[in-house]
Order: C-alpha cells, then sequence, then structure tokens
C-alpha cells in the first residue's frame, strides 16, 4: 500500500511538472471508436475507463489535470486501464461499443450522464464495471476512488 501510495505521488509530481503549463486535455485521448477501443482493451484484458467532460468545466480540468492524464502518461496503467474522454454536448462523431453511430452528446444520454465530470468504467462489451463517479466528490480520497473503480473494472474483464 505505502509503495502504491509513494508510486502515485511520484507520477503525480512528473504529471504536474509535465503538464503544469498546457492545456488539462493535452494526453487525454478523445474518443472516436468505442468498438476499436473495446478490442483493444479485450487484448490486453483491461477496463475502459471514461472521463464525460465539458470545456467550461474547471473540475473536469482539475480531473484531467491531477489525475487522468498522469495515468494515461504512466506505463504502469497500460496494463490496468484505456481511458478516454467524451464531451458530453458535443456533436463529434463516435462510434459505440456495439458498432453503431452515434455522437459524443447522444452517447452521454444514452448512459445517464448530465452532470460532469463523470467517470464510468466500462468492461469490454461496454457493460457498466461498477458505479459511476459523479463530481470531483473529495479530491483528499478522489484517487482511492479512481483506484477503486478501475480495480473493479479489473476484476470484472478478468473475471476475478
Amino acid at each position: 500500500m505505502m509503495r502504491s501510495i509513494a508510486a502515485w505521488a511520484l507520477i503525480l509530481a512528473c504529471g504536474l511538472g509535465v503538464a503544469g503549463g498546457a492545456g488539462a486535455a493535452e494526453g487525454l485521448v478523445n474518443a472516436k471508436d468505442f468498438q476499436a477501443d473495446a478490442r483493444t482493451a479485450a487484448k490486453r484484458r483491461v477496463p475502459i475507463l471514461v472521463l464525460f467532460s465539458s470545456p467550461d468545466c474547471p473540475y473536469c480540468d482539475r480531473v484531467k489535470r491531477e489525475y487522468l492524464v498522469p495515468m494515461h502518461k504512466d506505463p504502469a496503467y497500460r496494463d490496468r486501464v484505456v481511458i478516454r474522454e467524451v464531451t458530453v454536448d458535443a456533436g463529434t462523431p463516435l462510434k459505440g461499443f456495439k458498432g453503431g453511430a452515434t455522437t459524443q452528446g447522444e452517447f452521454s444520454a444514452d448512459h445517464k450522464v448530465f452532470m460532469v465530470p463523470t467517470v464510468k468504467v466500462f468492461d469490454t462489451q461496454g457493460d457498466p464495471a461498477g458505479d459511476a463517479i459523479v463530481g470531483l466528490l473529495s479530491a483528499d480520497y478522489y484517487f482511492g476512488y479512481l483506484e477503486n473503480a478501475i480495480d473493479e473494472g479489473v476484476r470484472k474483464v478478468r473475471g476475478k
């Protein structure tokens, strides 16, 4: 446990140093094709974490900058999760988990996301792997909430 906390502190410090003056979204992949993402996740035997965000949301920027961008850039997370971002009100084309054409906004509505930031973890079939993390909640515990959601997704995908 202490090793995990120390590793996260180092990752966070490096991530903040790298992303300090940069836009918060740098380093996150905007969702375009969940069917392809699901194939990648299935090969790695990992879940897909989706951040539902909005461009004018300071809490979304904070979640990206302090948590998800450092995770996305950390090679250790490659074996634990695929991370994507969806803009809740965007008309940006998106291929859903079943291959159907939709938009990021429609995908958000279909998954009942009406508040940002919202983080949902999906299995490789596109089914939710646990409860959503809605809002920033307590910043002191947010990393733990993300870790628990990822762990739950990994258990579901790997059948453990």
